[in-house]
């Protein structure tokens, strides 16, 4: 069967490191004796040395893996590396497939955003902020919620390092900054962590790098002198 995960799904949920180390692996071919079972996909990755691995289709952070770190429920890279083999069937990875984005940056490009690219990066933020959600769980849960945070801000981190700068997306992305905020204050995100208020804080930077490059952004931040935020953020802007 085919897996209910994408390769952004593999990158945004998996740590930076552990992700490349898999891809590493999956390009030099150590992903051997693929196997697509019931339900899921096993093979033999061969890391350090050679070792069993199984994943399921549904979700790539539920298998086994001989390495130690497999055998302590550490998601390791045989298994990531695995769930990569299992999306791209053996086909060549672009390099936008491996390139890892650790927080928003500026693109540099001036420029608007069409109707329909708009409307497509609207919903693609929304889906993002998805993984930004409220928390009531039990300390069992507590590091796979964290891990939703970081997904989320490392999905919205992409799409701001995509946009072009110019005061529409100035006003997109002051719009997705008080989104957040609204969910810190009152939307019962608990950001003990502080993953989603430092994706707060480099987008500032960004905004601030727009301005640079185009004054017509400062009309953007108008609306936030009516507004007071949880870290104050809005400050350093109007």
């Amino acid at each position: 069967m085919s897996p209910k995960y994408t390769l952004d799904k593999i990158k945004f949920s998996t740590d930076p490191k552990t992700f490349l180390k898999a891809v590493d692996l999956y390009e030099k071919g150590k992903v051997t004796q693929f196997k697509n079972g019931v339900n899921a996909y096993s093979a033999i990755v061969v890391g350090t040395k050679p070792y069993r691995v199984s994943v399921e289709a549904r979700n790539f952070t539920l298998g086994s893996c001989e390495c130690y770190l497999g055998q302590t429920d550490v998601l390791c890279k045989h298994l990531v590396a695995l769930a990569i083999s299992a999306v791209m069937g053996g086909k060549k990875m672009k390099e936008e497939d491996k390139k890892i984005i650790e927080g928003p940056v500026c693109s540099g490009k001036p420029g608007k955003l069409a109707k329909a690219e708009l409307s497509e990066t609207k919903n693609a933020i929304t889906s993002a902020m998805r993984y930004i959600k409220s928390y009531g769980g039990s300390s069992r849960t507590w590091f796979a919620y964290q891990n939703s945070l970081d997904e989320g801000c490392a999905r919205l981190s992409k799409i701001v390092s995509d946009l072009p700068v110019s005061e529409q997306t100035a006003t997109l992305l002051v719009d997705t900054l008080l989104r957040l905020d609204e969910r810190l204050c009152y939307g019962g995100v608990d950001d003990s962590d502080g993953i989603v208020g430092g994706f707060i804080q480099d987008a500032v930077i960004v905004l601030k790098e727009y301005v640079k490059l185009d004054s017509a952004c400062l009309s953007a931040f108008e609306i936030l002198k009516t507004k007071k935020t949880c870290f104050g953020w809005e400050e350093t802007l109007f």
